[in-house]
Parts: C-alpha cells; sequence; structure tokens
C-alpha cells in the first residue's frame, strides 16, 4: 500500500494529464514512472524535476550512459531501487 498520495493517470486533468502524457511519451517501456506519480499533487514541482531531467541527460561532458551509470552507481550506494 502507497504512503504517499498521487493522482492516478486515469483521474489526471489539466497540466497533471498532459505532464503524464509526455512523460508516457518519454518513456521507453510507455509507462509514467511511479517516481514521478509521488509529485502528482504539485505539477508543478513535476514540471520541475522534468526539466531538470532533460537538462541532466542531455549529452554534454557526459553522454547520457554515463549519466545513467552514475545515477545507478549512487542509487545502489544508498539502497534506492530507483
Amino acid at each position: 500500500m502507497p504512503r504517499i498520495k498521487v493522482v492516478q493517470e486515469s483521474e489526471a486533468t489539466g497540466p497533471l494529464a498532459e505532464l503524464y502524457a509526455s512523460a508516457k511519451a518519454k518513456s521507453p517501456i510507455g509507462v509514467v514512472a511511479e517516481i514521478l506519480k509521488t509529485m502528482s499533487l504539485r505539477p508543478d514541482f513535476l514540471a520541475a524535476i522534468d526539466a531538470a531531467s532533460r537538462m541532466h541527460f542531455t549529452d554534454g561532458a557526459l553522454t547520457r550512459a554515463q549519466h545513467e551509470m552514475i545515477a545507478s552507481y549512487v542509487s545502489a550506494l544508498n539502497r534506492c531501487r530507483y
């Protein structure tokens, strides 16, 4: 049972529905990640996280794959499944 109240896709309206649609379109498996749903009560936060994520994971000094590798390693160190 989730401890964080979330808005499910079927219940999302307005800007949240648009953010969910965008997240789903970008997802390699065509779903809205559960971690994103934790911010569904604050679509403004979700939009900011989405923008930061796009900036963080674009190629620059490091490739997307290198960013993902670092994120995975840090998550493992923190025992976080994300």
